[in-house]
């Protein structure tokens, strides 16, 4: 959108005029663009939260999927759109890493968009092949340690959850992983379950039917708490590697210039989401829980935004991987 015309919905919309659309806020139905493929953990989420929203702000909203540059795609689209609260962005932990993975970035992660708070932290849980030696977290490390990069190591591609993952165990622990690429986590799941690569990293969603069957071996939940759904694996922090700490976290904007009364309705909608009994219910049988109502703020989503981007942005870095 040309910088004139996107000036001028500026103007309008936070002139008495656009105050004026703001009270009328909403009357259509709005859209939640989720930048990765249907089906995935983030357009699962969306789906509820979307569903569980409609409730308060009396319209339908619509997830639309914009696939494609490892998400800066649709999160582009956001950014662009006119900041009159129609058009939201439901993002992972990805906007957090973008500026360090990319070297032209058509948009500023932390700048160009107006937050409306945190919705969910996603746990996740380092597995390994079935017939796999090592019986134990620290036992896993020091079989890593050991084995100089033979160990092979899951990796659905740049900014995804699996790489962030790994980044953060070799960093936590001084280990290095040879990573194997695949084009999404089902196969990348696959190849674990047949022993065809060593370990992987994954969103609690995918992995926990298969340690529940014993078909997998999980060794970490490599979040603060434990799953319900898994009981018996420990955290990373039980399991005597505190450090490794890393959850795909998901957090709801608008574009840059969205009229604060229109935010204020989001945030509102957003907050009662999340202590509605049929979402904490759909959440838990997904192995993840709604933040608290503090984090499900602007500033919290802001504050959280600029400390994980410093946060990841030296771990890239320090990993030798270069802007695309």
């Amino acid at each position: 959108m040309p910088y004139l015309v996107r000036s001028l919905i500026l103007f309008f919309l936070l002139s008495p005029c656009g105050a004026a659309i703001a009270d009328d806020y909403p009357n259509r139905p709005v859209t939640v663009i989720v930048p990765f493929s249907a089906g995935g953990p983030g357009d699962v989420i969306a789906r509820i939260l979307g569903s569980a929203m409609t409730a308060t702000l009396k319209q339908s909203i619509v997830i639309e999927n914009v696939v494609g540059a490892g998400g800066t795609l649709g999160t582009n689209r956001v950014a662009k759109a006119a900041p009159d609260g129609y058009t939201l962005l439901l993002m992972h932990v990805g906007q957090a890493t973008a500026p360090a993975l990319y070297a032209k970035l058509p948009f500023d992660p932390v700048g160009d968009f107006a937050p409306i708070g945190l919705v969910t932290d996603v746990p996740m849980i380092l597995v390994a092949r079935p017939n796999f030696p090592a019986k134990d977290l620290r036992d896993l490390v020091t079989t890593v340690r050991n084995s100089g990069d033979k160990i092979t190591f899951g990796n659905v591609g740049l900014g995804s959850a699996s790489q962030l993952c790994g980044l953060m165990f070799m960093s936590t622990t001084d280990t290095k992983l040879t990573p194997i690429y695949y084009k999404g986590g089902g196969p990348a799941l696959n190849d674990v379950i047949a022993g065809h690569i060593d370990v992987y990293c994954d969103p609690a969603t995918g992995p926990t039917p298969y340690i529940q069957s014993n078909t997998i071996k999980g060794y970490a939940i490599t979040s603060k708490k434990r799953v319900a759904t898994l009981p018996d694996v420990p955290t990373s922090a039980e399991a005597g590697v505190p450090a490794f700490d890393v959850t795909t976290w998901y957090g709801l904007y608008a574009p840059r210039g969205t009229p604060k009364p229109v935010v204020g309705q989001l945030v509102s909608a957003l907050q009662t989401a999340l202590k509605d009994p049929a979402l904490v219910s759909r959440f838990a049988e997904l192995s993840m829980s709604p933040v608290e109502p503090e984090r499900a703020t602007p500033e919290a989503l802001q504050a959280f935004l600029e400390a994980e981007t410093a946060k990841w942005g030296k771990i890239i870095k320090a990993a030798g991987i270069s802007p695309q």
